[in-house]
């Protein structure tokens, strides 16, 4: 009899799973619309110029090393960072009250900026959306983690006394303007409230597998840095001790020097531009057929993904028959289509809305 005798099954990780399943596919127009990175107008990964640039530059430097890094990360990293979530002239800057901690990318700073809420705070209360929700029903004290795209809600959290938690996963990558897409998190800042903010460099840096994160710590009280500090420091030594090195190097040379940075804001225009270009083209196709439903949402939103609308049912068609790979909640990366798969994944969704109303 094993110990290990009563461990469940745990259910499959869908976007994962999805991506076996197509690869898995012999479906010759088979389409993977789950994938969560950015893709060509070839349907191919894209490793951005600027960062094989600054990949070189550091193979060949005699000074780049395998040491280990100081438990709070690259210092050069998470200045530039922090400095590009909030803007070289944020007052939270100049006056000292922010700080960067490196984390193993977005969903990371996530959890170790929960954790040490829930450790230090007692916050164990969260909620997140999925995609919304009403916070006029969360109790006081606990943490709301915003998608950074909303303006009114922070009347709601100060006066709830709720404590903000920011997703900038998609910094320049969602409009291409670094500035635009970090509005809302500025904007909170601007209105004195403490927080933090995840920022994930997979996207807009193309870096997906070097897990390069940053959590923005936000303080309206210098005095407490250090203590803040030194609590992240015992609480990520006892996670994975410290973070890797590479990924981070990348970012910091490029944010530091002023002409790889305008190369880099070159190429998240180029992503950014392709997406809104799907975006357009799908809206077009789908009512140029006369699709069931209003489309207008899909050139609203603004990102690498969309929310189609198709229910689950609805989006189980979408694999099973046509061989469109997504998301149950119906959602779709609009980078992961062809030009040349626009009519087909519009005849597909009109089939299906057809099919299973």
């Amino acid at each position: 009899m094993s110990r290990f005798a009563d461990v469940a099954l745990g259910r499959p990780i869908e976007a994962f799973a999805l991506t076996k399943a197509f690869t898995e596919d012999a479906f010759p127009q088979k389409i993977n619309l789950g994938v969560g990175a950015y893709r060509t107008d070839e349907g191919k990964p894209w490793v951005l110029p600027v960062v094989r640039e600054v990949e070189k530059l550091l193979a060949s430097g005699e000074t780049y090393n395998k040491e280990y890094l100081p438990v709070l990360g690259l210092e050069s990293f998470t200045n530039a960072a922090t400095s590009m979530l909030l803007g070289h002239d944020s007052p939270a800057l100049l006056n000292k009250k922010a700080f960067g901690v490196q984390c193993l990318s977005g969903t990371g700073a996530l959890r170790v900026g929960a954790e040490f809420l829930a450790k230090q705070l007692g916050s164990t209360i969260f909620y997140c959306s999925a995609p919304s929700w009403d916070l006029r029903d969360a109790p006081e004290n606990s943490v709301i983690i915003l998608h950074a795209c909303w303006k009114q809600i922070a009347d709601v959290i100060e006066k709830k006394h709720l404590f903000p938690f920011l997703d900038c996963a998609y910094q320049g990558f969602a409009s291409g303007d670094l500035e635009k897409d970090s509005w809302a998190v500025r904007y909170f800042v601007s209105r004195g409230f403490e927080l933090f903010c995840a920022q994930s460099f997979a996207k807009n840096f193309g870096l997906y597998n070097e897990r390069v994160g940053n959590l923005t710590v936000i303080l309206n009280d210098l005095s407490y840095q250090q203590s803040v500090k030194s609590q992240f420091t015992l609480l990520i030594r006892g996670i994975y001790s410290t973070p890797p090195l590479h990924g981070a190097s990348i970012v910091s040379h490029v944010l530091n020097n002023p002409k790889l940075f305008e190369q880099w804001k070159g190429h998240i225009r180029t992503m950014s531009s392709r997406i809104i270009t799907m975006r357009k083209a799908l809206r077009t196709a789908l009512e140029k057929i006369n699709t069931p439903g209003d489309w207008s949402h899909i050139t609203a939103q603004i990102g690498m993904f969309s929310y189609t609308g198709l229910n689950e049912q609805q989006s189980e068609r979408m694999v099973k028959k046509h061989h469109i790979y997504m998301l149950r909640s119906g959602r779709i990366n609009m980078s992961g289509m062809k030009p040349g798969d626009v009519e087909y994944i519009a005849q597909a969704i009109k089939e299906t809305l057809t099919s299973v109303p």
